[in-house]
Parts: structure tokens; C-alpha cells; sequence
């Protein structure tokens, strides 16, 4: 019999007759003896000769009431609340770790690892910063998701996680459910960047020429579906020309044959190509943000010459979902702290973005307008894996 899953008002254990299992206490009861099906889950035990005389006897019995039953499963259904609270409050009580779905050095890791530094120098426990590339952020990204949601594993989140919504149709996630927004960090504009012996000087007459010789423009980008080459698909929309599309497996070889002349243009990331246009190895034509990047004050936007051409690249903080509110809630005035200090905004800057602070509401919008952004431009290129 079970005493832990029965519903009767009283529950009598007669060892005697029985002379098998029993839930010796109502602790036993209370803790489930652990395990998902803790609750009917009976303890066994075997009784001496004297406890079986004393109940065969009808000396002794145990009856446990409804009421008290209650009152300790609703105690021990409280304690996961009770020590999820608890957690939350210590937090962190030990590394935490930061997962960037990109190899070290480019712009995404560069800027992990500085707001990794402000946070560990702020919560007194070390940010490790792990790179996990492949599969377009993917591997990283599903780590996360299915990792434990107490705040000791962090996703880099950026453009790619909204690409990705729909340029791939078999995820075992769905992001915008499966991660909580924490804090927006950062966009960062790419750079419309061409080689200097191209016949043209500004984003007009980069449009004029593609249009006079349909074709025998080549786009670099870094793989297929990556954040270059939906940049450079919005701009073939917008603008009606027509490019030859090359992919390659990153942006460096992208940028090393744009660097050799072998292809003719590429929407690079700023922190990638900044050096290059500041050196003219490489001529840059425009920024791809809405606005005009403060490290490249002089540069038009794409924008300024096509209507409603706006492509960031930006980054910001994810979390498991159901990470603890409080959790989110002190990374994101973290963050935010960062991102008004003196010395890292400076630091960021170099990198030629602009900072987004704000709620974690604030960055969920981004990402979900992102996703809409995206996968339109995707349905429309019909752009395949």
C-alpha cells in the first residue's frame, strides 16, 4: 500500500498483515524520497519481530490526517520555489559562463570578453567566455537552451539568432521562446567596402556602374545566409541591380580576396574592416546603420541614398528561459552600468558601434523585429541552405 499517494482521510499501516513496504515517517512522504515520482514512491523497510508484535497486536498504529498531509506536500512542493529564490539571491556563487558562437578575435568575441571583464570586476566571480563555433551560431545557441536556467550559462546574442529563424528549418529550438532577452549591448554597422581600383566613389555610382555591366559585379560575403550577404540582397532589392553572389567560409577569406581584387565588394563588419578603409587598402562607401557611425563620421549611410536600407549587425545578452527574474533583472543593470562607464564606452567605441542600453523588454523588441526583418528578405531571395 502507499500511504504517500493515498487519498483516503486516514492513512493506517498495519505491518503485520502487510509485512512488506511502508513510508516510515511523513518526511519520507514530504521529500518523495527524490526522483519525478517522489510522491508515490514507498520506502521500504523491514520490520523487527518487535514492531510486527506491537502492530499484530493492535498496541500501535500510525494514522496521518488529510489535513496534515496537506500541509507537508505543500510545504515540499514550495521548497524548489524556496531554493530557486535562494539561488537567485546568492547569484553568482561561482563562474558563469559565456558562450559565443563565433571563434576568437572578430568584433562578437571582442566584445564579450570586455563586458565579460566589467561583469566579473562588478559580481566578484569570474566570466569565462567559451567560443563555441558552428553552424552559424547554432551549436552555441542550442547549449543554451538547454542549459539550466540559474543564471551560470549566458548566450552572445546577435543577428545571426534572427537570421537563423528562418534561413533554417529544422532547429531543435525556437529562439524567441526558448531564450529570455537580458540586455542589448550594442549595433554595429557594416561597412559597404569595395577595392580601390573599382570605377567608383559613392554609393551612386557604385549603382550606376552594376546596372550598366548586369552581373560582373562579384559580392563577397561570408558563407551563405550569414549577415553579409543578406545585406547585400537587401541592397539588390531595394536598388534593383544585380550581383554575383560568392560565398565563402568566413569573413576573413572574404576579406582577403576583396583585399587581392578578385571579387568587388563586401558588407563587412566594421570591427573587421575599419583598419583597412583607415590605411586605403580598402574603399569604403557607406555605413549599413541607420545613422552615420561615430567612428566613421565622414561616411554616408547606405541609407542616405537608398530609402529604408538599414542593416546593424548587434549584440547583446541571452539567457535560458526561466532563468530567475532577479537574475535578469541585476545582469541587465549590469549591463547597463557598463555601457555608461567612461572608460568601456570608449573601448566599444573603437569598435565603431553605437551602444544600445535598456530593458530587457527593450532588447526582446529588437530581436523580434529582427526575426520579422529578416525572414522576409529571406522568402523574398528565396535564400537556401
Amino acid at each position: 500500500m502507499s500511504v504517500c499517494g493515498s487519498p483516503a482521510a486516514t492513512a493506517r499501516l498495519d505491518v503485520a498483515k502487510s509485512g512488506l513496504d511502508f513510508a516510515r515517517t511523513a518526511s519520507d512522504c514530504a521529500t518523495g524520497a527524490g526522483g519525478p515520482n517522489g510522491w508515490r514512491r514507498m520506502v521500504t523497510a523491514v520490520p523487527t519481530n518487535a514492531t510486527v508484535d506491537a502492530f499484530a497486536e493492535g498496541r500501535s498504529e500510525m494514522k496521518l490526517s488529510r489535513r496534515h498531509f496537506q500541509h507537508l506536500a505543500a510545504g515540499a512542493a514550495a521548497l524548489p520555489i524556496a531554493a530557486r529564490r535562494a539561488g537567485a539571491q546568492a547569484w553568482p556563487s561561482r563562474p558563469v559562463r559565456w558562450l559565443v558562437g563565433y571563434a576568437p578575435g572578430g568584433g562578437n568575441d571582442i566584445v564579450a570578453r570586455l563586458m565579460g571583464q566589467w561583469f566579473s570586476d562588478r559580481l566578484g566571480q569570474p566570466f569565462v567566455i567559451e567560443n563555441r563555433p558552428g553552424a552559424a551560431t547554432n551549436m552555441a545557441t542550442e547549449a543554451v537552451v538547454h542549459a539550466a536556467p540559474d543564471g551560470y550559462t549566458l548566450l552572445l546574442v546577435g543577428q545571426p539568432n534572427a537570421i537563423n529563424a528562418t534561413l533554417y528549418d529544422t532547429l531543435s529550438f525556437n529562439f524567441i521562446r526558448d531564450i529570455a532577452p537580458v540586455a542589448g549591448l550594442m549595433t554595429v554597422p557594416n561597412v559597404m567596402v569595395i577595392h580601390p581600383s573599382f570605377p567608383a566613389k559613392t554609393v551612386l555610382e557604385f549603382i550606376a556602374y552594376a546596372k550598366a555591366e548586369p552581373g560582373k559585379v562579384n559580392m563577397a560575403s561570408a558563407g551563405n545566409g550569414s549577415a553579409a550577404h543578406l545585406a547585400g540582397e537587401l541592397f539588390k532589392s531595394l536598388t534593383g541591380i544585380s550581383m554575383v553572389h560568392v560565398p565563402y567560409r568566413g569573413q576573413a577569406p572574404a576579406l582577403a580576396d576583396l583585399l587581392g581584387g578578385q571579387v568587388q565588394v563586401l558588407f563587412a563588419t566594421s570591427p573587421a574592416s575599419i583598419e583597412y578603409v583607415r590605411t586605403g587598402k580598402l574603399r569604403a562607401l557607406a555605413v549599413t546603420t541607420a545613422t552615420r557611425a561615430e567612428a566613421l563620421p565622414d561616411l554616408p549611410t547606405v541609407g542616405e541614398f537608398v530609402p529604408g536600407y538599414e542593416a546593424s549587425a548587434w549584440y547583446g545578452i541571452g539567457a535560458p528561459q526561466k532563468t530567475p527574474a532577479e537574475i535578469i533583472e541585476r545582469l541587465n543593470r549590469e549591463a547597463n552600468a557598463g555601457l555608461a562607464d567612461a572608460r568601456l564606452k570608449v573601448r566599444l567605441a573603437d569598435l565603431g558601434g553605437t551602444l544600445i542600453p535598456g530593458s530587457p523588454a527593450d532588447f526582446g523588441k529588437v530581436i523580434a523585429d529582427e526575426t520579422e526583418k529578416w525572414g522576409k528578405v529571406i522568402r523574398a531571395a528565396n535564400i537556401k541552405l
